[in-house]
């Protein structure tokens, strides 16, 4: 019999989402309940369509993050699952491993919560077998496989995994019980339900390996469209995916193209159609964070490197009454066709800064160091503010490295003409 559930993972629930929330106090109170209106969407969708179930594959907490009032909150969304005969099956991952939410959580007769060993949930949705395994953290690191411990499938049963994994991870990346596509098709379920990776991902082979990415972005390095993933399983064990929206809010970031713009008065009137066509772009979020990337050579480069922080707030000023907030401002500009002021650099001086010192290991290196000895430096709620992970943490060294790139020839030729 055909039946239908929900899957989807990393809610981080109450996770601070304070790099925008701290440079825009009007936004600060949707982003402060944004993974909470995601999770009530989740249980909306799960109503709408009838589900038998909702897994959530790890990480539904943040570590410590979370207000004493989040238990009750979720239990009342588990509740409304509850009153309409749909199950809930829940993993710890690495955030939530040691959460203490997990225990003040009075979970309802529909709700399974995974433990630190294997276990299986047999279920019979109108005469089909389902088995559910699961196998929560114990500890936040997992640093070897899990997949050993999972138990068998059950004969003549839909098999579903519940994993919380890096996979084969990537570089830079630290291990969480890692494994790979191919020992998970090996191990004879017919789904995988994954979780960790923020990004989707689906492998369709002996099994359907899905990784759902998460419901609801944090901050610009999980920019683009979130989503969850209904599964429906039809009569002959085929297996249906499709992607649903339930983030109320979207980061994105906004290519500009300022090459040959040489008047300040037409790069506002550019940025202003660019954030109008932004505003009015079909979309299913309520609200859209922005980060204008601005691109190209044009003779404002190096004034706009200068004055970047009135060009923010000019900008800020557009977005105004359009449903969506400015980021920052990213800089990839370069000088061609411009005329610094005062005396000319050298050419070679330009090349290395502009091409070579961003390319450079020692520096990229040097960087990385310095970010996670200012991370260590920090209080841990704001830790995660450079990077949840070395690769992150490297991505913003480099980005920032670009964005800086102009200002220090700002400098440098201020220097020459002075």
């Amino acid at each position: 019999m055909a039946f239908t559930f929900l899957h989807t993972a990393d809610l981080h629930l109450d996770a601070p989402l304070r790099a925008v929330a701290l440079r825009d106090p009007e936004l600060a109170a949707e982003i402060g309940v944004a993974s909470r209106t995601a999770f009530s969407r989740i249980v909306d969708l799960c109503l709408a369509e009838a589900v038998a179930f909702l897994v959530i594959a790890g990480d539904l907490w943040d570590g410590t993050y979370s207000s004493t009032k989040t238990p009750r909150f979720l239990k009342q969304e588990l509740l409304r699952l509850e009153a309409a005969g749909i199950g809930c099956y829940i993993l710890r991952g690495n955030h939530d491993a040691l959460a203490r939410q997990t225990g003040e959580l009075e979970a309802p007769a529909n709700t399974t919560v995974f433990g630190a060993r294997p276990s299986t949930v047999e279920l019979s949705i109108d005469g089909q077998p389902v088995a559910l395994h699961g196998l929560s953290f114990r500890e936040p690191h997992a640093p070897e496989s899990l997949l050993p411990r999972y138990p068998a499938p059950k004969p003549g049963a839909f098999n579903l995994g519940l994993m919380h994994t890096s996979l084969n991870g990537s570089p830079g990346h630290d291990p969480y019980a890692p494994c790979s596509l191919a020992e998970l098709e090996a191990h004879g379920y017919d789904y995988w339900a994954l979780g960790h990776i923020h990004r989707r991902f689906v492998h369709r082979g002996r099994a359907t390996v899905v990784m759902p990415g998460t419901p609801q972005g944090r901050d610009i390095g999980e920019a683009g469209a979130a989503s969850v993933t209904l599964v429906q399983v039809g009569d002959d064990g085929a297996v249906t995916l499709e992607e649903r929206s339930v983030a109320p809010l979207r980061f994105d970031r906004l290519a500009l193209d300022c090459t040959g713009i040489a008047d300040w008065s037409d790069l506002l009137a550019h940025l202003d159609r660019a954030l109008r066509a932004a505003a009015e772009a079909p979309r299913a979020e309520d609200h859209l964070v922005l980060r204008p990337v601005l691109t190209g050579a044009t003779p404002l480069a190096w004034r706009i490197a200068r004055d970047r922080d009135r060009l923010t707030e000019e900008a800020r000023a557009l977005s105004a009454g359009r449903r969506l907030w400015i980021d920052k401002l990213e800089l990839r500009l370069s000088e061609e066709g411009a005329e610094l002021p005062g005396a000319a650099l050298p050419e070679d001086l330009v090349r290395l800064v502009q091409e070579d010192l961003p390319e450079d290991p020692a520096l990229n290196a040097a960087l990385l160091a310095a970010t996670q000895e200012l991370a260590r430096d920090l209080p841990p709620e704001a830790r995660d503010l450079l990077g949840q992970d070395e690769a992150a943490m490297a991505a913003l060294c480099r980005s920032l490295l670009a964005e800086g790139t102009p200002l220090i020839l700002a400098e440098l030729a201020a220097e020459a003409s002075d």
